[in-house]
């Protein structure tokens, strides 16, 4: 395995870095809220192909694979994107995955590669019809849900992009919605256990990116606490020169350094086809939920009472770094599934 990256993931890198600084500034992250989406940004997003650097040439997209959409996805949790680049990219991949056997896949694929549709998953499975707490679910107007023992795709007509809903208010200003799945405009993508499958692969390919995109945050957060303390004064100094702030700071950075590893392994193993890229995808997606909360966490509370005001740019961070893991629900229902798939490997 190496994960160094190449001279094209490095000018993608590159690339976005200049594009998010310019385009997601912490000004118009704030302007975003409550709804959490740029508009504005998102179609600059789509018209260089970013949501879509996974998809085959072929097809349209990138050619790129699942590692590279990881950077992208670490860059935007750096700027705090407000647009759902991981939704999209999943979308898109499980699309693709259908493409070959599924007509109706085929041509759902075609229009969300075109930008014609904003696609998203339900990570959850639907009760009564209804797919709840939908990331991106107030600005998507294609919606891929498990309803029962079927994978379906709900095409709205009255959302989208240009036609933004109401979102279910939440703490990280997320574009949340509920999608009725037993609507009109419906089709069933597959049933049975390749639905179930189909599922689990999207919502396993959602860890993997989310964890990126949380490695990147955590970054930006320590980033800023890093400055922060280096002008704040108590006693007569600055307190970074304080050993106890000296000694939180470096264990985040070095968590982060290994949430970005485990992320990225994901990412690769998700490419590779590997049987644990499960396993490695909630693994990745639950240790840099932890260490991106911890590191906002502190990051903030070295702030003082500043960081909790509005005002300042570390809530931001630490709001989204509570809010983006819970969409995946309780982390210890997860923990515990990860310790049930572990046991199993291990013939327990």
């Amino acid at each position: 395995m190496d994960l160094s990256p190449s001279a094209d993931q490095s000018a993608l890198r590159d690339s976005l870095v200049q594009l998010l600084e310019k385009e997601s500034t912490t000004t118009s992250v704030r302007a975003s809220e409550p709804l959490g989406f740029d508009g504005n940004l998102w179609r600059k997003v789509t018209q260089l192909g970013i949501p879509t650097i996974g998809v085959p040439e072929g097809q349209g997209g990138g050619g790129g694979g699942q590692l590279d959409v990881a950077i992208a996805a670490e860059c935007f949790g750096a700027h705090l994107a407000a647009v759902p680049v991981v939704e999209a990219a999943v979308v898109n991949d499980l699309l693709m995955t259908l493409d070959a056997t599924d007509p109706s896949a085929a041509a759902l694929a075609a229009e969300v590669v075109a930008g014609d549709l904003l696609g998203t998953v339900a990570l959850h499975p639907a009760a009564g019809g209804l797919a709840r707490l939908v990331p991106a679910g107030a600005v998507a107007n294609l919606v891929i849900a498990l309803d029962g023992d079927r994978l379906v795709a709900r095409r709205r007509s009255d959302l989208g992009p240009d036609r933004p809903g109401q979102p279910i208010p939440n703490l990280g200003s997320l574009p949340l919605g509920h999608c009725d799945l037993r609507a009109d405009e419906v089709t069933v993508l597959a049933d049975g256990e390749l639905a179930v499958a189909l599922h689990r692969r999207a919502v396993c390919r959602w860890k993997a990116l989310t964890a990126a995109a949380l490695v990147g945050l955590g970054r930006r957060a320590l980033e800023i606490g890093i400055d922060y303390v280096q002008q704040r004064r108590a006693f007569g100094i600055t307190i970074a020169s304080f050993q106890t702030i000296q000694h939180r700071l470096a264990d985040n950075a070095t968590a982060l350094d290994g949430a970005r590893l485990l992320a990225f392994e994901a990412s690769w193993a998700a490419d590779s086809n590997r049987p644990d890229a499960e396993r490695l995808a909630t693994m990745a997606f639950l240790f840099a939920s932890e260490t991106a909360f911890r590191t906002a966490s502190e990051s903030l509370h070295f702030h003082g009472g500043y960081g909790y005001t509005l005002e300042y740019d570390i809530q931001l961070y630490f709001r989204r770094a509570k809010a983006w893991p819970a969409q995946a629900g309780d982390p210890r229902a997860q923990y515990a599934d990860l310790a049930r798939q572990l046991t199993e490997r291990d013939g327990f």
